[in-house]
């Protein structure tokens, strides 16, 4: 009870702090674009616009995350489980990633077998989408970005690579604590990723689970957990 209480503190203190910067970039995009339109070149305008969609994707993305939280209690979450067809999960993961980022390609690999696991396939694709836009805003340096699936004993392990720059040792062991980090600073590159981390380790602890992260040997960073697959 007391760790749940401080994640939600954490949380509250987390949220007021990443809400407020993109709310006022929003507001003074908006307001530089009413009080002088005539004035502003097209090519400016145009990046503003862009700043103000970057923005409210952003908080489109922590709406989600604490919409998942009200259905955390005492470190379980309300799951809605039912049988999920592995390759119905990612073609609807992939066509959501790929309306926000149209230019990221990722590089997807799962078994050919026909795979079944009981899951809540919302909160599933919510992990995996956080993982994968963790990748898109914190592995700079990126040029690959992988999402792979394979059967080991009974489980479908997923898999989330990229070559970016990897995680500071320092930071690996504070991921999943939903911890607000005061040295990241508070503009547009978002430098908090503790928010969705701490809500996806819950979601697959719920699901019988673990979220690992690590290193890769090649350079940057491999988040992975595993499901149980239905008997068929």
């Amino acid at each position: 009870e007391a760790e749940t209480e401080r994640m939600r503190g954490n949380l509250l203190r987390a949220v007021s702090h990443d809400l407020r910067t993109p709310l006022t970039s929003i507001y003074g995009s908006c307001s530089a674009i009413l009080e002088n339109y005539d004035r502003i070149p097209e090519e400016r305008k145009m990046t503003l616009l862009k700043d103000i969609q970057t923005d409210s994707q952003w908080l489109n993305r922590m709406v989600e995350n604490l919409l998942s939280v009200t259905r955390v209690d005492a470190d379980k979450v309300r799951l809605s489980k039912h049988s999920v067809v592995l390759e119905e999960l990612i073609d609807a993961l992939l066509v959501k990633f790929h309306k926000h980022y149209p230019d990221k390609t990722i590089q997807v690999t799962i078994p050919e077998d026909f795979v079944s696991i009981p899951m809540d396939p919302v909160l599933i694709e919510q992990v995996l989408m956080n993982l994968l836009e963790n990748a898109v805003f914190h592995a700079h340096g990126m040029k690959n970005l992988w999402l792979r699936v394979e059967l080991q004993n009974k489980h479908a392990v997923f898999f989330v690579e990229d070559d970016g720059c990897g995680i500071p040792d320092e930071r690996i062991q504070h991921l999943f604590t939903g911890l607000l980090d005061s040295e990241a600073p508070a503009d547009s590159a978002r430098s908090n990723m503790g928010i969705g981390l701490s809500v996806c380790r819950t979601i697959i602890k719920a699901h019988g689970g673990e979220l690992k992260a690590h290193n890769r040997e090649e350079g940057g960073s491999v988040f992975r957990f595993a499901l149980e697959m239905e008997e068929l």
